[in-house]
């Protein structure tokens, strides 16, 4: 024990000036790494508390900031740490560069999604809680990221896009405008009246304070059926009030037109026989 002893007194008297700098060095990067974490998460919170007490920042831009906010300490901080353990930053940020070439050539489908992602927020095609539609796919715009955009559909499933297949196809916006056009289509029997179906649905139109004054809506013969006269009853109406509105339509059209006396007639075809023709056993089946 009292060699042991002797033996680390000797190593301390040969190497304390070494040691005192080592665990200097360790204890300032471990204080400069706490404080970075620290401050990242500040950085984050800054961000969107900044948002909610000016709301000048678009939400959608939110996430995107604070992790660049976050990403962009982290950067600073690996610096620093590497500069008090004795690195050489000058050749290290070369070596970084170089590296990082090789590294974006490799993930180049990565990158691509992070200038998508840029692209989408310069031009803004759509903002948080717009109803989109996509690809395949469609949903509301939860959150716009640096690689991926967050989706949620009308069922609530979670849908996680990759930027650059928003960028790369065209993008349907069904709440940019604010309004939307509704077209409800009824058919009516060949011997009812027109003029009584075309008033039923301008009597429909008039008395619901959802539909749009302008642009006015119309009312129109849209085809001859099969079977039936169909008419048409093309109107405006906001984004919030389409759905509602759509159903709520389409219940008291059928409830006014049979009030009207008029039929909304089943799929029916008329066949004529030839004079002189008969049906065989064989015409049958």
């Amino acid at each position: 024990m009292i060699i042991l002893t002797e033996k680390l007194q000797a190593f301390w008297q040969s190497h304390a000036e070494l040691i005192m700098d080592v665990g200097y060095k360790a204890l300032l990067a471990i204080v400069v790494v706490l404080a970075t974490m620290v401050l990242s998460g500040w950085a984050r919170r800054s961000v969107s508390k900044a948002h909610q007490r000016l709301h000048r920042l678009d939400a959608t831009l939110v996430p995107l900031l604070s992790s660049l906010a976050a990403y962009a300490i982290y950067l600073v901080g690996v610096v620093i740490v590497l500069d008090i353990l004795g690195f050489n930053t000058s050749s290290l940020i070369a070596l970084l560069g170089a590296a990082g070439l090789a590294v974006g050539l490799a993930l180049k489908d990565t990158l691509s999604n992070i200038a998508a992602g840029i692209m989408l927020l310069i031009l803004r095609p759509f903002k948080l809680a717009d109803f989109i539609e996509c690809a395949s796919f469609s949903g509301t715009v939860r959150e716009v990221g640096l690689f991926t955009t967050v989706l949620e559909t009308p069922d609530g499933l979670y849908i996680s896009a990759p930027n650059s297949s928003l960028w790369g196809s065209p993008i349907k916006n069904f709440s940019r405008n604010g309004k939307r056009r509704m077209d409800l289509i009824v058919g009516i029997s060949y011997g009812d009246s027109l003029e009584a179906g075309l008033t039923v649905l301008t009597e429909l139109a008039q008395s619901e304070e959802r539909v749009m004054k302008d642009p006015a809506f119309q009312v129109m013969v849209q085809s001859m059926g099969d079977s039936s006269v169909n008419l048409q009853l093309r109107l405006w109406s906001s984004v919030d009030n389409y759905w509602p509105l759509y159903w709520d339509m389409n219940r008291r059209i059928k409830e006014q037109i049979e009030a009207a006396g008029l039929t909304i007639p089943f799929p029916q075809r008329v066949l004529t026989m030839a004079p002189g023709s008969a049906l065989t056993n064989k015409d049958v089946d």
